[in-house]
């Protein structure tokens, strides 16, 4: 298990200010409980403090408006090496865009977040793959209990969202070489027969 150094306990406290009043869209729990979870399953994985620190952190810079956090104010308090790993998993996506404006980018964003992927470091990569073992996992969940109107709260169909997953897999696959693949890897084929889809 991880240590909680004064790097990683102050990137917990800093993502759970920014993410206060931020709810999950598809479960309504507070927000920072993706967080949390990531980098948890990131600390089963790796020991490294900057990539737990940025598991804590990934999605502040697509997630909270420049006004709240900036990139430099990231830089300044955790150092160059975690803003670039948080880089590596944002999308470029501007935290005070509207709904409507958001659905109509969604499936530009996910193909540039896909062409990142292929040139990230292995770290952010590792963050990668612990956030979507989360959302999967939480879409399981919320799925369980609200069945098809569980989707009806995102601003793509489901064959999409996991059309995505499945091409997010297919670079971790190639490009990392750890354990936390094949993890992702069987939560991915559960959700596939959870929802019924088959887009292997």
């Amino acid at each position: 298990m991880a240590t909680l150094t004064p790097k990683i306990q102050k990137a917990l406290i800093v993502a759970t200010k920014l993410h206060w009043n931020q709810t999950r869209k598809g479960d309504g729990l507070p927000y920072i409980t993706h967080p949390y979870a990531v980098a948890f399953i990131v600390a089963r994985y790796t020991h490294d403090e900057d990539t737990i620190a940025a598991a804590f952190l990934h999605d502040v810079l697509e997630d909270v408006q420049k006004d709240d956090y900036s990139d430099k104010q990231m830089i300044a308090e955790f150092g160059a090496n975690v803003y670039e790993i948080v880089k590596g998993v944002s999308e470029e996506k501007d935290a005070s865009i509207s709904k409507a404006k958001e659905k109509d980018t969604w499936e530009e964003r996910k193909k540039k977040y896909l062409k990142n992927l292929e040139h990230d470091s292995e770290e952010s990569l590792i963050v990668c793959a612990a956030d979507k073992i989360h959302n999967l996992n939480s879409m399981i969940d919320a799925y369980s209990r609200q069945g098809e109107a569980f989707f009806e709260k995102f601003n793509s169909p489901t064959d999409k969202k996991l059309w995505f997953y499945d091409e997010v897999l297919k670079i971790l696959k190639k490009r990392l070489h750890n354990d936390i693949v094949k993890e992702l890897e069987k939560t991915h084929m559960n959700a596939l027969h959870t929802f019924h889809l088959d887009i292997a």
